[in-house]
């Protein structure tokens, strides 16, 4: 299904939410570590610890790419999240979407992961608690005050799992080491979804899973509806930016009437976002248009005509020809 979601937003390549950790040194490397990637399935997180020995040790401010040396020894084996300095925001709470930056380093060899800092991104979103993302982060960040520097100490289980992550240099059994610099929450998990007109597909998105899209009986609008859902507190969305973004899609008419729209793919499907540089055509019209301009954080409701979609062009059982497309959008990151 992503292959073919790729060919229907004419994307040459997707990515997961957390770009890259760059360079250590500011130059260009290849992509790290990612905050969206998930644990193996099987592996219990184990409980985080304040310390266990030995500990890494941390230098470097807030707001700047950290420098982590690592002790001799065999890691404890444990889930440490450490607060090195404790930041005065607001306590980030299960299911809240945060903004974050880290540094990172395997254990073993202490091999860089590189930065986030030096992308001029405003930092990689995490949700809090989520189990579809890297406990290393996931898990880390909740609780932490917005401003906070921690220190994460992750096992396998709290990081890639038994199956490790070889694109990134990583085997199952390595321990990882971040220092996460705690942002802002760019969407808190109180706000609730605004409320849809009936003439409108409803929405049901509150799981980090496929949303429920339940198309009315009406015709469709004629012109694009761009409603936003929940109102990010993040930065905005500008044309040529890199987004990343979870969503689910159905056809209007194909589904009208029914109790539970047949989606034609989601994002959740594979369990990674959805990232393409936004208002330059390489998306269809409808997502160029009803995206920019929006805020990290948002979540929008798109109901695309076909001539700001795929026209008359049939795109299989689930997307005809001609068809008026509903989406549910979460923008998770924008740089």
């Amino acid at each position: 299904m992503r292959r073919r979601l790729a060919a229907l937003l004419i994307v040459p390549a997707l990515a997961l939410t957390a770009t890259a950790c760059g360079s250590d040194d500011g130059k260009d490397k290849a992509d790290k570590a990612d905050s969206s990637a998930s644990a193996s399935p099987k592996a219990e997180v184990p409980k985080a610890v304040d310390t266990a020995e030995p500990m890494p040790t941390v230098k470097g401010a807030y707001g700047s790419k950290a420098t982590i040396s690592l002790p001799k020894g065999e890691p404890s084996g444990k889930f440490v999240v450490h607060t090195l300095s404790e930041g005065t925001g607001a306590e980030v709470k299960k299911d809240d979407m945060v903004s974050m930056n880290f540094t990172g380093k395997i254990w073993k060899g202490a091999k860089d992961l590189g930065t986030t800092y030096g992308q001029q991104s405003n930092g990689q979103i995490v949700t809090a608690g989520s189990a579809s993302q890297l406990p290393a982060f996931s898990q880390a960040v909740v609780g932490a005050k917005e401003g906070s520097r921690v220190l994460v100490v992750a096992p396998p289980a709290a990081g890639y799992g038994s199956q490790g992550a070889q694109q990134y240099g990583i085997t199952g059994t390595d321990t990882l080491v971040f220092a996460l610099d705690i942002g802002k929450i760019v969407r808190d998990s109180g706000q609730k979804q605004a409320a849809i007109p009936s003439d409108l597909p409803q929405i049901k998105a509150d799981a980090q899973a496929p949303a429920k899209i339940t198309v009315p009986k009406n015709d469709p609008p004629a012109k694009l509806v761009d409603k936003v859902l929940i109102q990010g507190k993040g930065a905005e969305v500008k044309s040529g930016q890199t987004v990343s973004m979870h969503y689910s899609g159905a056809a209007w008419k194909l589904n009208q009437g029914k109790e539970k729209a047949e989606l034609f793919d989601s994002s959740f499907n594979t369990g990674q976002p959805f990232q393409t540089q936004i208002g330059k055509g390489q998306v269809i019209k409808g997502w160029d248009t009803g995206i920019v301009g929006k805020h990290v954080g948002d979540r929008v409701l798109l109901v695309i005509p076909a001539d700001q979609a795929y026209g008359d062009q049939n795109k299989g059982k689930t997307l005809p020809a001609n068809s008026t497309l509903v989406f549910v959008v979460d923008i998770l990151a924008a740089h």
